[in-house]
């Protein structure tokens, strides 16, 4: 989770694979003819697994994107799994599809006209090669290249890091259309030798002609650059960007791939190129600026680098240093660097990066390191960063008043998806960050770093997460989808603002506040208001030390466990004060503060039709007998069992659904050893939508359970929407107290 710091005295991490040597694999692509060879691809049964969750939101893209779970395949569906360092963890939607034959295939259908393509894939440590292309049967005279040169990620010196950034992506111009209901065929055939081929999602866009040169540009290859040829062009391209300069015009880079051996340094210059598919930077430092004033422009081109390991010695950043005021970073593609935009080393205001992508770095994606002022991050896709994917670390002098503005964020393998260490007015809204890994979480607010603390009015808005937050290794509990961290000092000198969040299957809880050093370091000043918790692992506010916080008009379904954990570190701190009002949908405390609940095997999902919605429900009773409380009764476990006090009827056993819901159906069992003799128990099942009026939906009458066909009693009745359940026990021929090994209620 620690922020790269250029200039730090980091270990060199070991080498994970072995490419061959000089080996090259660049995402720029070749525009030649598509024409297809014939000969259908290998026939065989199709079957699609079950779809991720997905949401609207973030930034708005040219490209529609596919998950293979979804697809037609005859291949092997993994996942879903939250399991570190593990292939469905780092996939998109937990979820991915496993080709290891010849003849297995994943197959998509875009929706839109098409003419590229971009896979995100994972093949075996030390591998690489092609995957086939077919389009509706016709095989393409290209082939997907795929590496593991840029995956198997280790960073030892980081504590609780596993092998990770298992994922790459490659991309490809089709050199023909594909139409709605073409099929697109991803195909292990005879020469495809890097099996298992891991496909996690293919995404498709219709890319326009290269762009054209702007009136009096002056063209890099003027000045002796020359495209593909593998020679070194950053003495050419430093000569363009000094009489660019000095005649006020900007520098033109054509189609083609340019190496740059030794970093640039730009200033008052813009550098535009044909577009992020045509025009290639190639170098893992590109632009390395130790000062500038500003009005520098960087537009549509791709930079690609070789960076196999993260050395945060090295600044292995596309760019690494300053921008001065007033400038622009639009419109590029950054690839297989270490960072994406690495920003240090003196002032930089009025900056606006937009519309870029960044994907595959071996760190961060975007980060504001001290020193950046009333600058926006807005409009950009970002994926696959081993690091935070976006962070303001006002590291010596603060960040303030930026905007973090509509950027889609996912599966950042080793951090948060967007991160606030200190600062002041700044601002994170309209984004959308989705299945992060551990490490981190989806949006956290902190004291961290040694940043200058939080000050001013931080603001949190409209923003969206998607199956955010992880178990974190070394502490061993989950990280919230957002979260709050006094770690280096309290949170108190600034007025934090959340409104209209939605957080959507997070595995853990939705909102956390802790002391990452454990010393009990209060927050306060934050206001939540308006927020939507669908489906969370665990709790919906998680509070491990003290403060203040107010939560209203928080509504919640599908709790995992409990609406609240409140139990602060060290143990004699206070606990976390909730204020607020408007709130629905969870109820509850954890109340055993020495033990944490199951993780969950993965994001939760919304339970379906015919599936039993009591099971780890909170749950309550009237009374009951010592050693056999009512958890036991929903605990998915026959052998253990409820009985209520006895000699003391009548008595009730509640369970919250956690929200109203339709149910048509009640299963009440006892332990199914013969020990338990037949019985009979007289009982009536009751539901209210508030805990507190109840109706009768089926009335009291005798239930009879005999071992010998399995202790169990099924109560079916009309389909009706409750909360609660509730089953009021009067009378047991076997025992005079209320019994019930497992209450399932079953959803319509």
């Amino acid at each position: 989770m620690s922020p790269t710091v250029a200039n730090a005295a980091h270990r060199q991490p070991r080498r994970k694979g072995s490419p061959r040597p000089g080996q090259v694999i660049l995402a720029a692509a070749v525009l030649v003819s598509g024409l297809v060879t014939t000969g259908a691809a290998s026939a065989a049964p199709a079957t699609t697994a079950a779809c991720p969750t997905t949401v609207a939101g973030g930034a708005t893209v040219p490209f529609t994107e596919y998950e293979a779970e979804c697809a037609a395949t005859n291949g092997a569906a993994i996942g879903p799994d939250l399991t570190q360092g593990s292939l469905p963890a780092e996939a998109s939607g937990r979820q991915a599809v496993q080709l290891s034959a010849q003849g297995q295939y994943v197959e998509f259908s875009p929706s839109k006209a098409a003419n590229s393509i971009n896979v995100r894939y994972s093949v075996p440590d030390g591998r690489s090669g092609t995957l086939a292309i077919y389009v509706n049967g016709g095989k393409l005279d290209r082939a997907l290249p795929v590496t593991s040169k840029y995956s198997y990620l280790d960073t030892p010196w980081i504590q609780g890091s596993k092998t990770h950034k298992l994922y790459d992506e490659s991309r490809l111009l089709l050199g023909r259309t594909v139409n709605p209901g073409d099929k697109v065929r991803l195909q292990v055939d005879a020469g495809n030798t890097a099996t298992p081929y891991t496909i996690d999602l293919a995404g498709f866009e219709q890319v326009g002609p290269a762009g054209t040169a702007p009136a009096g540009a002056l063209p890099v290859t003027a000045h002796g650059a020359t495209p593909d040829d593998g020679s070194d062009d950053s003495a050419a391209f430093r000569a363009a960007i000094a009489a660019a300069k000095a005649q006020a015009k900007e520098v033109w880079v054509p189609p083609g791939t340019f190496e740059i051996g030794s970093a640039l340094q730009v200033d008052q210059v813009t550098i535009r190129g044909a577009g992020q598919w045509y025009s290639v930077l190639h170098g893992n430092n590109v632009f390395n600026n130790n000062s500038a004033t500003g009005n520098i422009g960087l537009h549509d081109f791709a930079v690609f680098g070789e960076v196999t390991e993260r050395n945060d010695g090295s600044p292995d950043n596309a760019f690494h240093g300053v921008l001065g005021a007033g400038s622009v970073v639009s419109g590029l593609w950054i690839q297989h660097t270490k960072c994406g935009l690495w920003l240090m080393n003196g002032a930089t205001s009025g900056l606006t990066i937009e519309n870029n992508r960044i994907i595959d770095t071996t760190a961060d994606g975007i980060n504001f390191d001290g020193n950046v002022k009333n600058s926006a991050i807005r409009n950009n896709f970002l994926r696959n960063n081993g690091d935070d994917a976006i962070a303001l670390w006002s590291n010596g002098v603060s960040d303030s008043g930026d905007t973090i503005a509509n950027n889609t964020v996912v599966q950042p393998n080793l951090a948060n998806g967007i991160a606030l260490y200190g600062g002041s007015d700044n601002t994170v809204t309209g984004n959308l960050v989705r299945d992060t890994n551990p490490l981190g979480g989806g949006i956290t607010v902190a004291n961290r770093f040694n940043s200058t603390p939080l000050s001013g009015t931080i603001t949190v808005s409209d923003n969206i997460t998607l199956r955010a937050g992880a178990l974190d290794p070394n502490w061993q509990f989950g990280v919230g989808a957002l979260w709050f961290d006094a770690r280096d000092q309290a949170i108190s000198g600034a007025t934090i603002r959340v409104t209209n969040l939605r957080t959507i299957e997070n595995p853990y809880e939705a909102l956390q506040f802790l002391d990452g050093n454990g010393q009990g370091k209060p927050i306060q000043g934050v206001t939540i208001d308006g927020v939507s918790v669908e489906r969370t692992g665990t709790f919906v506010a998680q509070a491990q030390t003290q403060g203040t916080v107010s939560i209203s008009n928080l509504t919640a379904t599908g709790v995992g466990v409990v609406g609240t954990y409140n139990c602060p570190y060290p143990a004699n701190t206070p606990k976390m004060t909730f204020t607020g009002s408007g709130n629905t949908g969870w109820t509850g405390t954890w109340t055993d503060c020495s033990t944490w609940p199951p993780p969950n095997s993965g994001p939760p999902v919304p339970p379906g039709p015919g599936s039993n919605v009591a099971k780890g429900k909170p749950i309550t009773a009237s009374g009951s007998q010592g050693g056999f409380p009512p958890g036991n009764a929903n605990d998915g476990d026959t052998g253990t069992y409820w009985e209520s006090t006895n000699n003391a009827l009548p008595q009730t056993l509640t369970v919250d659904l956690g929200e109203a819901t339709g149910i048509d159906k009640v299963t009440l069992k006892l332990p199914p050893s013969p020990a338990w003799g037949a019985r009979t128990q007289t009982l009536s099942v009751q539901g209210s939508g508030n805990g507190t009026d109840y109706g009768t939906i089926v009335a009291s009458r005798g239930h009879t359970f005999d071992p010998a066909t399995g202790n169990t009693a099924t109560i079916t009745f009309p389909a009706t929407t409750q909360r609660f359940v509730r089953l009021a026990i009067t009378a047991n021929t076997g025992w005079p107290a209320g019994q019930v090994a497992e209450l399932e209620v079953t959803r319509t």
